[in-house]
């Protein structure tokens, strides 16, 4: 997921052009009531001065493409990978950390894994940035679709506009479910280093509902997805070297040397922060938070929101030196440098 990101003259032009002009935007909002289905909103709608860029979507369940304005594809990814629910400073984070993402993808010329034959820019998947459309949205939420979209399309029209950049250009806004209390270095995990991607302390997440995980799975089978021998030791491997972000960066097991990374995705666990122990025919290991843990804790940035910060408090503590910028300060930076 991690790239370098070209700059060339046209993708500068590209940007300007399909990304935005000073956007108008009609908020309507209504609260949540409490725990019962709320009462017919508005919709919030956005409206711009000119045609937004198309998104051209890969839908891998459906295998096909959905092509959408960049807002309206931002309020689906905004809706599936935070729950609405989540105080509205925090899906404000959210939507501006994925608006970044997707235009430092569009820009960096990359194009999302699909089949051989299909022409889309991104997945609808966690290659990408998990999306879900309207349809499948009142389809999930059922009776609270009204509230919920609302704050949702609220949450991404506060942030029109803007985007996180560092020395002038879009940050790669990595984000991730829960921290273990602590986020990660990005070399630490995708291996390049970014000045704003640096460890930093997120208590708020400690004991949240995704916080403590377990996997239980047969001796055979952690040998065979991790091509290790475990024998008849009762030890399933040494943990040689943590993280600044206290995950496991190195262990050994039975001679063989493996990062924290490599374990945490042959295995399939929630983090790399785990522990282990043999239990007759199956290994027994315990993790603490969930995803990778580079960029901004979506449970830490809650739990920010919580104690009254705004969303442009938690984005800079999460993405240490980044700036909050505007499409046409980003444009005037971009062709300044050329």
């Amino acid at each position: 997921m991690i790239k370098m990101k070209p700059f060339a003259l046209i993708a500068a032009v590209l940007f300007v052009v399909t990304i935005m002009i000073p956007t108008l935007l009609v908020l309507p909002f209504m609260e949540k009531t409490s725990g019962n289905e709320a009462e017919a909103a508005p919709e919030v709608e956005v409206e711009t001065t000119q045609p937004a860029v198309e998104v051209a979507v890969y839908r891998s369940g459906l295998e096909k493409v959905e092509k959408l304005p960049l807002e309206e594809y931002l309020v689906g990814v905004v809706a599936a990978e935070m729950p609405a629910d989540f105080e509205l400073e925090a899906l404000k984070a959210q939507a501006l950390s994925a608006r970044t993402y997707t235009v430092d993808w569009l820009m960096s010329g990359a194009k999302a894994e699909v089949p051989e034959g299909i022409d889309a820019d991104i997945s609808d998947t966690e290659n990408n940035q998990v999306y879900k459309n309207d349809e499948e949205l009142r389809k999930q939420w059922g009776k609270d679709y009204s509230w919920k979209i609302s704050k949702i399309k609220e949450a991404v029209a506060a942030t029109s506009g803007q985007i996180l950049t560092f020395e002038g250009a879009p940050i790669y806004a990595a984000f991730f479910s829960t921290s273990n209390g602590y986020t990660e270095n990005s070399e630490d995990y995708f291996q390049e280093p970014l000045p704003y991607l640096k460890s930093v302390e997120s208590p708020w997440d400690v004991n949240t509902e995704k916080f403590h995980g377990q996997l239980v799975i047969k001796v055979k089978d952690f040998e065979k997805k991790l091509g290790v021998k475990l024998g008849d030791s009762a030890e399933v491997g040494k943990i040689v070297e943590r993280t600044k972000g206290n995950r496991v960066a190195k262990v050994d097991i039975n001679g063989k040397a493996l990062t924290g990374k490599e374990v945490r995705e042959g295995l399939g666990l929630k983090s790399s922060d785990f522990t282990w122990e043999r239990k007759g025919d199956n290994v027994v290991i315990n993790t603490k938070g969930n995803g990778h843990g580079v960029g901004m804790s979506q449970f830490g940035a809650n739990g920010m929101a919580q104690e009254g910060k705004k969303y442009d408090e938690i984005v800079q503590y999460y993405y240490n030196g980044a700036t909050i910028d505007t499409t046409k300060t980003l444009l005037t930076k971009i062709t300044a440098s050329r």
